[in-house]
């Protein structure tokens, strides 16, 4: 597998040979870890971890690999071929739903904002969002903005059997708008939003509606696991939060340095527009519940709230407890989880 699929753990430079030692520790564990998405800006903040040895600090040698949307993570997940994904927890908690003997879990919340829109240009005459009826949408079937759209749908009165969906596979989203094969696209706005922008598309052109402006009560990216693992492997678990947060409010701090070592992996990355993305991906982590409180102040309340929304959109009968999804006690002391203020 190629460097720009496949990247693994080990000293500052990036390439293993055979395990190391952390801190006194035994050979370092073994993790494979699936992204949600290609390397880009939001995605720099996991290199950035690995590149300062902060998930070898936790005793890990982990192996990260590009994801192909955040439908595609908790399969992954479910079927053991990855230890952990990120990615957005809705279809994730659609899966819990519907695959009842499905068990996999999330101990630890990223974004608490929702990036969920649809996105399209100003040429096609879409305006609202019942403008989409009668038009073509281009998504990857394991997009979580293509899978949580009959939430979309329902909060905004679309009827979703006048809509015609694209298969397309991610590299081709963007592309199809622009050039007028699509009349719009879902997924991030981070994602959408910076890739048209790369293909030259001017930003005033472009229009985002996001889920959540809509009433959609959604939370976004999650760290997945499944249950039984992690209750066998706690410290691995915490290791990981605490790596992953670690990278992240390091980026935070120092845009430049996490895409650095995304340029590292990939030379012909946008450095000036993944920083960009890069930025604009922390409005949806600096809610003003994380600010207050830190990454790990979930209300229960709110996790349920985001699982009968699910429910209700795909009218799920059976019952989902947010306590026997989200368990937040393989976290971290809570002052470990204070994100950076923006600068």
């Amino acid at each position: 597998m190629t460097t720009t699929r496949r990247i693994l753990l080990t000293a500052a430079g990036g390439l293993l040979a055979t395990p190391h030692l952390a801190r006194g520790q035994a050979a370092l564990t073994p993790v494979k870890f699936s992204l949600d998405w290609a390397f880009q800006g939001p995605q720099s903040c996991y290199l950035l971890a690995l590149d300062r040895g902060f998930f070898r600090e936790e005793g890990l040698a982990v192996t990260i690999d590009r994801g192909f949307g955040s439908g595609d993570v908790p399969v992954k997940v479910a079927s053991g071929a990855y230890e952990f994904g990120v990615g957005d927890i809705s279809s994730t908690m659609r899966m819990r739903l519907t695959q009842p003997n499905t068990d996999v879990i999330t101990p630890f919340v990223l974004q608490q904002g929702s990036p969920l829109a649809a996105m399209t240009l100003r040429r096609t005459g879409i305006r609202v969002p019942k403008d989409l009826e009668g038009k073509r949408l281009a998504a990857p079937e394991t997009d979580a903005g293509r899978q949580l759209f009959p939430a979309f749908a329902q909060a905004t009165g679309i009827d979703a059997s006048k809509v015609t969906w694209i298969t397309v596979t991610p590299p081709l989203r963007e592309p199809m708008l622009a050039r007028g094969d699509a009349d719009a696209i879902t997924g991030f706005e981070t994602s959408g939003v910076f890739s048209l922008r790369s293909l030259n598309v001017a930003a005033e052109d472009i229009l985002s509606m996001r889920y959540s402006a809509f009433g959609v009560t959604l939370l976004s990216t999650a760290l997945q696991v499944r249950r039984p693992y992690a209750e066998a492997n706690p410290r691995i678990v915490t290791g990981m939060i605490r790596a992953i947060f670690r990278g992240h409010a390091e980026a935070a701090r120092d845009p430049d340095a996490a895409i650095a070592a995304l340029v590292r992996r990939d030379a012909t990355a946008p450095a000036a527009l993944e920083r960009a993305r890069l930025v604009a991906n922390f409005e949806f982590i600096r809610t003003p519940e994380v600010m207050s409180g830190g990454l790990g102040n979930l209300p229960m309340a709110r996790m349920q709230a985001a699982i009968e929304t699910i429910r209700t959109a795909f009218a799920i009968p059976t019952a989902l407890a947010a306590a026997d999804f989200y368990l937040p006690q393989f976290q971290p002391p809570a002052d470990q989880l204070r994100f950076p203020a923006a600068a």
